[in-house]
């Protein structure tokens, strides 16, 4: 290449390494795999060797890619987040045991931990107080996300007796597990959001939301991993760790000392098995030196510890056959392909089935049945299809296309524009489409009608028993004993807990009642900003859009669905049955005041004139703070029928005073 060649293929690589940086750390919405990445930034290190003349310090080599948004105020580190460098086989790592072996000589300890697939934050302590947390930034300045960091149970917040630093920083890795991200996914599909792609997604896009409450339902967890101070009396990392751990701190229990190369070659390759069965995810193991002396003695490069490293486990693939392609509806009429595959193991465990995702994948990946095709399940959870062998396909294969009509009702399927889904718009009428709304209708977070799951919904609907939400309300118990697995005993249930419903609050009747894009915060937001339906129904979009998380698609959603004389006619049927359609007085009664100014409370069980988020509410709306701990400073313990006997236990044992719900009714009627 001449010297203009090699000018522009730097120049293209700083660009496409910058966007993808820029997917990642801002978006999270990565579009190559790591190792893609790595490989990229290594050919762009190479040529910026090779040719200096085209050096500029802005370059990506020269940086931590960065996660700075400008919602949030930034500030300086204390101490620099550095990033390390990956490797991916034995080989490399034995590289860098030599390098260290030639700079520092002697024998030393490594340290081994998993590598969490999340988000790097960095938390200050000052006497022991958590006082301040910042995501990872640029490596120097980080965003202050003190106030969502708070929310992660596993953080403590004043740290246990111990001989730790005055002031300190402590790094860790913020994640989700799989169960709470599965969870996450299913409630988006509730309302009718496309699912996120893995767990470490979740968590990137969480800590910088602008609400701490939503963040504290995403149920985050936190690992430390690192200390840094001024003032550490150890010459340990992993005692250090140890230590951090008697002091609150939630250290992985997996951390291994290895004295020699095969120790930390035996670390690597149990773990390489072992990790399926964890509950969150690792992509690799972290090595480190163990001697801080070491560490500091060999210090940094403008981005790396040279003490560290990362090996990055490779996304584990296998090759399959493509069977055929089903076509799923769902609760919003979304149609999702699902790719049937020839059994194949991978990553502990057998594979039947890939997502397709949309139509747009389907047509990247020129997909033809009984094509050889490549799956991973790296961070992924649910298997995809990466690629295609074009060259095993036979001639007469026949090439995958999206379906035009609804598989379940044979409605022409539909394609708004911007967006990537498929819906079947027979959302009346689609057979798994009610069902699912059905279904959506009566589980925990919304009526909470026990007694009744898919089975039974279908059993129902198939006996043409119900059709809408408002059909729960009409059938018999003599109707449901006619049903097939149906006994006396559980239509009794069935029917009283219908009627049992008719005391759930109105945030989560409107939750309940299926409007598309309003999941369960938003709900919440409506039923206190408009206080009854009827506000709700009448209002205007500039007046929906004036509540908090109520943006355009969910206004919109929400006209769309009042202006629906079928939807319409359901809420008066069910108003007719006596369900809550507005907040009820006892809650409105609680109007804003300072009477519980710098009163800390915390709740426990289950309460007769208000649901737990009422409380709440009015514990707020009236200038208190909520608490889901007993600590010494809860100045008071609301406790209902069954309340949780470790909290009451506390309570008593730190003479914290105990009150009723018409106690608390009497203190915020004080005014």
């Amino acid at each position: 290449m001449d010297n203009k060649e090699i000018k522009d293929k730097i120049i293209l690589l700083r660009n496409e390494i910058s966007q993808h940086n820029y997917n990642y750390y801002v978006l999270s919405k990565p579009t190559i795999n790591d190792k893609e990445y790595d490989f990229l930034l290594k050919e762009l290190e190479i040529l910026e060797k090779q040719y200096p003349e085209y050096n500029d310090e802005l370059s990506p080599t020269q940086r931590v890619g960065s996660d700075l948004n400008k919602k949030f105020s930034s500030e300086k580190h204390v101490f620099q987040m550095y990033s390390l460098p990956n490797i991916y086989s034995k080989n490399e790592f034995l590289d860098f045991d030599n390098r260290i072996k030639k700079e520092i000589g002697g024998n030393f300890e490594y340290v081994c931990e998993l590598k969490f697939d999340g988000v790097a934050i960095s938390v200050t302590y000052i006497n022991g107080k958590y006082t301040k947390a910042l995501t990872r930034g640029n490596g120097i300045i980080g965003d202050n996300v003190t106030a969502n960091i708070k929310t992660i149970n596993s953080i403590p917040l004043m740290l246990n007796k111990g001989n730790f630093p005055k002031h300190f920083e402590i790094k860790g890795e913020v994640i989700l597990s799989k169960d709470n991200f599965q969870q996450i996914n299913k409630d988006r599909e509730d309302i009718g959001d496309i699912p996120f792609a893995n767990p470490r997604n979740v968590a990137s896009g969480t800590i910088k939301l602008l609400d701490p409450s939503i963040v504290a339902k995403r149920k985050l967890d936190c690992f430390f991993y690192y200390i840094q101070s001024n003032d550490i009396k150890l010459d340990s990392h992993f005692e250090m760790l140890k230590e951090a751990k008697n002091w609150g701190f939630n250290v992985s229990d997996f951390i291994a000392k290895c004295e020699n190369i095969e120790n930390v070659f035996e670390f690597i390759e149990y773990w390489n098995t072992k990790r399926h069965e964890l509950p969150y995810d690792i992509d690799g193991i972290v090595i480190k030196i163990n001697s801080l002396k070491i560490q500091n003695e060999l210090g940094f490069t403008a981005k790396n510890p040279k003490w560290a490293i990362a090996y990055k486990y490779q996304a584990e693939k296998a090759n399959t056959k493509l069977m055929s392609v089903d076509f799923q509806v769902g609760r919003t009429g979304a149609v999702t392909p699902v790719a049937n595959l020839e059994h194949v193991f991978l990553a502990g465990t057998t594979v039947k089935r890939a997502t397709l995702h949309n139509i747009e994948n389907i047509n990247k990946l020129n997909l033809h049945i009984n094509d050889e095709v490549i799956i991973e399940k790296g961070g992924e959870i649910i298997p995809k299809i990466i690629e295609v062998d074009a060259s095993k396909r036979t001639p007469n294969a026949i090439k995958v296309k999206f379906i035009n009509n609804c598989p379940e009702c044979n409605s022409k399927l539909i394609q708004k524009e911007g967006e990537s889904i498929i819906y079947c718009p027979n959302e009346k009428h689609c057979p798994p489409q009610v069902k699912a709304k059905l279904e959506h209708f009566v589980s925990k977070k919304a009526m909470n009608i026990e007694g009744i799951g898919y089975e039974t919904i279908e059993l129902l609907y198939d006996a043409n028993l119900i059709k809408r939400i408002d059909d729960f309300f009409k059938i018999t118990k003599e109707q449901i004993i006619q049903l097939e697995r149906i006994a006396e005993k559980s239509a009794n249930n069935i029917i009283n807990n219908i009627e049992k419903s008719k005391n759930v609050p109105f945030e989560r009747v409107v939750f309940a009642i299926g409007i598309r894009y309003v999941g369960e915060v938003a709900s919440k937001k409506l039923a206190y900003y408009f206080k009854n339906i009827d506000n709700i129904m009448n209002a205007s979009r500039e007046e929906l859009l004036a509540v908090d998380e109520i943006g355009d698609k969910i206004a919109d959603s929400i006209i769309a669905f009042f202006n629906d004389f079928d939807n319409i006619t359901v809420i008066k049927n069910l108003m007719d049955n006596k369900l809550q359609f507005a907040i009820i007085d006892n809650a409105n009664s609680a109007a804003k005041t300072n009477i519980l100014e710098k009163k800390s409370f915390v709740i426990s069980g289950v309460f007769n004139k208000f649901s737990r988020e009422q409380i709440k509410q009015i514990i707020e709306q009236n200038g208190g703070k909520n608490s889901s701990s007993v600590t010494s400073k809860t100045n008071y313990l609301i406790a209902g029928n069954e309340p949780g006997p470790s909290k009451i236990t506390k309570a008593k044992a730190l003479n914290i005073q105990i009150i009723t719900e018409d106690d608390f009714v009497k203190m915020i009627m004080q005014k």
